[in-house]
């Protein structure tokens, strides 16, 4: 079993910074995907920031304002959130793929946090 605790979130200002916090534990064989979508009211679930290996992708959006960073050896990922704004305003998940080597294949399984909540006023 795969456990993903999300943390950080809130209510900030427009031109503020908030943090989130993601720790993966359970049974971990190896990780590989892992980041943050979001979801604003009404809309659909999209990318925020993900990393897999050494390359780091994120949504057009936040780029520049956003940084991901990822510590492989606690199973754990930091979204920096600088200058929001209020569309910016979601519930936030952390996703993680997990990777099992079984029957001399990897088998890929995908992990969700209950998701929390950002809200950025103008």
């Amino acid at each position: 079993q795969v456990h993903v605790v999300e943390s950080g979130g809130g209510t900030a200002q427009a031109g503020s910074s908030l943090r989130l916090s993601c720790e993966v534990s359970g049974t971990i064989e190896r990780i590989g995907t892992m980041g943050w979508y979001r979801q604003p009211p009404g809309n659909q679930r999209d990318l925020v920031a993900v990393a897999a290996g050494e390359t780091t992708t994120y949504a057009d959006s936040v780029m520049g304002r956003f940084t991901l960073s990822r510590d492989n050896s606690k199973n754990t990922v930091l979204l920096q959130m600088t200058n929001l704004k209020p569309e910016d305003t979601a519930v936030y998940y952390c996703y993680v793929q997990s990777l099992i080597m079984a029957e001399r294949r990897t088998h890929s399984y995908d992990y969700w946090g209950q998701g929390t909540q950002v809200t950025v006023s103008s």
